[in-house]
């Protein structure tokens, strides 16, 4: 799954053209290595999202492609 899309799905980011933003911006990087939009992720990476002094990291336990609210909160682990 595309990054950008992981982001939104998963709800980390709330818009998939933010989370695009992002990523063309140099704020998100994937197993320390910054990453573009397109970048292909999978179970067991690292992700790091900094906007301002926050900086969150979190870890990819699963990938869906539909998923509700609550079930959102599985698909990663805080770091």
């Amino acid at each position: 799954m595309r990054l950008d899309k992981y982001l939104k799905v998963s709800r980390l980011i709330k818009r998939r053209t933010v989370a695009n933003e992002a990523c063309d911006g140099g704020r998100v990087s994937v197993n320390g290595k910054t990453a573009k939009a397109g970048a292909e992720i999978k179970e067991g990476d690292i992700i790091e999202i900094r906007f301002g002094n926050n900086l969150t990291k979190v870890r990819i336990t699963s990938i869906m492609q539909h998923v509700t609210k609550e079930q959102s909160k599985e698909m990663f682990e805080i770091l």
